[in-house]
């Protein structure tokens, strides 16, 4: 059934005569004239049907009726003021929300985000690590990276780079009493493993690799934890190609071997189709294509 309701234009006008017992205080809280305010509450009672207002040659009060309708349209505008501000903050925001996994935060996109300030200095950048899926509307998130099938129904998703799995290690390991040489030499280190789907098990049986416990090692449930303990010489960890570009880069890990898995999943990145509008969403994008490019070539 239909609602029925006041005319909507004039309630604005009705709440500040009724707060402030005043047409001439109302009209210049809203900027409008002293008629303005009076054809409103005037239109108002004639649709409602009832007289909201006692009208002295000085000063208006409240009648019996119009005093509860005064609370009540208060609340409901209050209400839609909170609504609209929550509905429309993420958009209106010069802050980017960006939802993605504790590993590309902290291996590859955390590193280089000062690019992106450089460029974009107006905009400020949340990151939010989660290992579920995001709620763009429930969870205020306005882009996110995901690694995945790049199917994500009801959202655009951008393919940004597949991977390689392969096992890196401080150069350390390299020397010593059992320096890293071949896959087989694994049986006189330490294994490290985080919650990658690609496992040790995996790997060394692809490697042709026997009597080393896949199981046996150190556990993380990070893989920035993973990557750490390995860079400071712990043992062996399974790197991909994202995450760990940087450390090899800079020396910090090293590839003992070159046999490689290539992942079932890539990096995408994901956001409803109507946020690309947003000159924010649009400067992130462009920028996250333009880093990762050199590292497909």
């Amino acid at each position: 059934m239909p609602r029925k309701l006041p005319p909507l234009t004039t309630l604005p006008s009705f709440e500040a005569a009724a707060r402030l017992l005043s047409f001439s205080k109302a009209a210049e809280e809203l900027h409008v004239t002293h008629g303005a305010i009076s054809r409103a509450i005037k239109n108002l009672e004639d649709q409602l049907g009832v007289q909201l207002f006692e009208r002295a040659t000085r000063s208006v009060s409240l009648t019996a009726v119009g005093e509860p309708y005064a609370r009540a349209v208060r609340e409901v505008l209050d209400q839609l003021a909170t609504a609209t501000a929550a509905a429309t903050a993420r958009y209106s925001s010069s802050t980017l929300n960006v939802s993605t996994s504790d590993g590309f935060a902290g291996r590859w996109l955390v590193p280089r985000l000062y690019r992106f300030h450089r460029a974009h200095g107006d905009i400020d950048v949340r990151v939010s690590t989660s290992g579920k899926l995001t709620n763009f509307l429930g969870d205020g998130i306005d882009v996110a990276v995901r690694y995945g099938s790049g199917n994500y129904p009801g959202l655009t998703s951008e393919f940004l780079t597949g991977e390689e799995v392969f096992p890196v290690c401080s150069p350390k390991l390299l020397e010593g009493a059992h320096p890293l040489r071949t896959p087989q030499d694994l049986r006189h280190h330490t294994l490290i493993r985080d919650s990658f789907p690609i496992d040790w098990a995996t790997w060394l049986a692809s490697a042709g690799v026997e009597g080393v416990d896949p199981q046996s090692g150190i556990t993380f449930d990070s893989a920035t934890f993973a990557m750490e303990s390995a860079a400071q010489g712990e043992g062996v960890v399974l790197g991909r190609t994202m995450l760990v570009a940087a450390d090899l880069a800079a020396g910090r890990l090293v590839r003992p071997f070159r046999h490689a898995l290539k992942s079932p999943s890539s990096f995408y990145f994901v956001y409803p189709p109507e946020a690309i509008r947003q000159r924010k969403v649009k400067a992130f994008r462009d920028w996250l294509l333009s880093e990762v490019t050199p590292q497909m070539d």
